[in-house]
């Protein structure tokens, strides 16, 4: 590309290491108002925590924009409103770390009871129920990660980084995705072999993206399928489950708990009964929030860019000016 610099947009509110290209110029910015009249003429803008009724309004105000560099997992707020002749790109693998972790936090408060502890704790009640002696292993209850079935859907970059802590803890991991496969010693079912593997399932861990195609994924007649002992966790996105069929699942002892750190709608609601249900624990989309190695995700694609060579994660190829 030649000429003038090409005009990258920062958010503001990301701190990010000084970038410097060659034919690029980076402005860092708050760009969830109104964009200063003398940036509007950006051809690429780095978007980041940009709530979902926002994002029209921004990309409006950019009439030469030709990309959007989202730094999310799954930018379906972008990808809604980014017209179809904007390439757009996602943070793929910038929140692997993050979300496995938070995710093996929410998998050991349930199966450790913490958030039954924490209910005592608020009532000022000893809960001698959940302390004293103990078996090691109990047929009607999943109690530790050693010897667990753990069967991971939507088996990506996260799931992975999300097995070696699994594995760690003496837990035996099986992936589920459109195709079958085998992957680093994960057995990886497909569709076809689900079902099967929901029926002897201890922890399932749901990490699916948000789309037509996932919409209640795990509904009523799956969730059946779980043993009453299992514990469902959701870190992908709350429309993937049917959540009224969970909460009576959980309710009538047929599940025994889910932890949630996506909803479906998000903001969960005041009046949700989800939150007053004993055997659900609530988190506010917290297990991602830090894109680690972000700017050298921008750095490689924005000389990609300027080079006219392939960028990485590329959800929505856009059109050439």
């Amino acid at each position: 590309m030649e000429g003038r610099p090409v005009k990258v947009l920062l958010p503001a509110d990301l701190e990010l290491p000084v970038i410097s290209i060659d034919g690029a110029e980076f402005v860092s910015l708050d760009l969830r108002g109104t964009i200063p009249e003398e940036h509007r003429d950006a051809e690429v803008i780095v978007e980041w925590g940009t709530p979902a009724p926002l994002v029209a309004q921004t990309l409006a105000q950019l009439p030469a924009l030709r990309w959007v560099q989202s730094l999310s997992a799954g930018p379906n707020h972008v990808l809604a409103q980014a017209p179809d002749h904007v390439l757009v790109t996602g943070g793929s693998g910038l929140h692997d770390k993050p979300v496995a972790e938070h995710t093996l936090a929410l998998i050991l408060a349930g199966l450790r009871r913490v958030h039954l502890a924490v209910r005592a704790q608020q009532e000022h009640r000893w809960a001698a129920e959940l302390g004293g002696l103990q078996p090691e292993y109990d047929p009607h209850a999943v109690t530790t990660l050693r010897g667990a079935r753990v069967l991971i859907w939507g088996y990506g970059n996260i799931a992975r980084e999300l097995t070696g802590h699994l594995r760690a803890l003496g837990a035996t991991v099986t992936g589920a995705a459109r195709s079958a496969r085998t992957e680093n010693g994960v057995s990886v079912v497909g569709a076809e072999g689900l079902e099967d593997e929901l029926k002897r399932t201890d922890v399932l861990v749901m990490i699916l993206p948000g789309s037509d195609s996932t919409h209640h994924a795990l509904n009523a007649a799956r969730l059946a399928l779980l043993p009453a002992r299992s514990w469902v966790v959701n870190v992908g996105r709350g429309t993937a489950i049917d959540q009224q069929a969970l909460l009576e699942a959980v309710r009538e002892g047929k599940l025994a708990g889910a932890a949630l750190d996506v909803t479906d709608p998000e903001p969960l609601p005041s009046d949700s009964p989800l939150w007053d249900e004993p055997g659900i624990i609530i988190t506010p989309h917290a297990a991602g929030g830090r894109p680690l190695d972000a700017a050298r995700l921008i750095e490689a694609n924005v000389r990609a860019y300027l080079a006219g060579e392939p960028l990485r994660n590329v959800l929505q190829a856009g059109s050439p000016a």
